[in-house]
């Protein structure tokens, strides 16, 4: 197996799929002769050349209309917005055209689209550029949702992404670029709406997603050496669709459920997790489901208050000792 970063996956992904399938184009803010603001493109223009990787003009609008056009005339488009948080500047064509509008023609117009973007907080760029947009996304119906936690899933979602019929949004955190990870050889393809279990336990089931997965990895080794607690960890992968039948065969075996989040905690993704196992394994439960998330409060600026603000490993082992103890 290879080794590659988490921002290498990226254009190993897109750079697999655009060899297989000559329908497949890339767009962007300085995606082609820059490689992307965090390089995760670098070499794609080189081996594909400028009629299949665009560097497009700074507005969202026109990358995310391009890639609507394109996309109903047969191609793939894979559109990146350069931070997730600049989606709020063309949510319309996003929430209201784009997954709307296969609907509203009866499958006439089809939307094989991929809109990719750094998502989350972690890396220092302040509340206009660190939000953790998932849960909005997961709220509009015709939009599937994709948050990878490592290279692997990476590499295996994207393909699957780019694959799919239906538009996907893929949410790389940025703060996982620089991990390493192993990734297998050759074409590399997942299935999106599957949750993984990196970790197996009996006390506690621990809910996370992308960059709150290595955190709750940590927490569950720890509670597991310091305090003798069981927790098996799921790795959610996607949110839309989401793998109910995962998560709740692991609640039912462990009777206990946390969310790790990074979200701000109104209308989280956890909230849904926790509704649903509420109404499938509430007699079940031997305890409250907890949510761990943001605070409900933009991300702040300085270094010391955005780690206090975002789930840490040690909190999640607070949390936990709390519930079984």
């Amino acid at each position: 197996m290879a080794e590659l970063t988490y921002r290498e996956a990226v254009g190993a992904a897109i750079a697999q799929e655009m060899r297989l399938d000559s329908n497949v184009v890339f767009l962007g803010e300085d995606v082609a002769a820059a490689g992307g603001v965090f390089k995760t493109t670098a070499g794609l223009l080189d081996e594909f050349g400028p009629e299949r990787v665009k560097d497009t003009p700074i507005s969202e609008q026109a990358i995310i209309g391009a890639a609507m056009g394109a996309s109903m005339t047969g191609l793939k488009p894979i559109a990146e917005i350069m931070f997730s948080d600049f989606f709020a500047v063309c949510w319309d064509l996003v929430a209201n055209q784009i997954a709307k509008t296969r609907y509203m023609t009866d499958g006439q117009c089809s939307f094989p689209l991929v809109l990719r973007s750094a998502n989350g907080g972690g890396s220092r760029f302040g509340a206009q550029h660190s939000q953790s947009i998932e849960n909005w996304a997961m709220a509009i119906p015709g939009l599937k949702v994709v948050a990878p936690s490592n290279s692997a899933d990476v590499l295996g979602l994207l393909a699957a992404s780019i694959r799919d019929p239906d538009p996907v949004m893929f949410f790389e955190q940025k703060s996982l670029y620089a991990l390493k990870g192993e990734v297998p050889d050759g074409e590399h393809v997942e299935s999106l709406g599957v949750a993984k279990i990196p970790r197996a336990g009996t006390d506690v089931t621990i809910a996370a997603l992308a960059a709150m997965v290595p955190r709750a990895l940590k927490a569950a080794e720890v509670l597991q050496d310091q305090h003798g607690i069981s927790c098996e960890v799921v790795d959610v992968r996607s949110l839309v669709p989401l793998d109910t039948q995962t998560i709740l065969d692991s609640v039912t075996r462990t009777s206990r459920l946390v969310t790790v989040e990074e979200n701000p905690r109104l209308c989280g993704w956890g909230a849904e997790l926790a509704s649903i196992v509420a109404e499938e394994l509430f007699w079940n439960l031997d305890g409250p489901i907890v949510r761990i998330t943001t605070p409900h409060i933009p991300l702040p600026s300085a270094d010391e208050l955005e780690d206090a603000v975002m789930p840490s490993s040690e909190q999640i082992v607070q949390n936990i000792k709390n519930l079984v103890d």
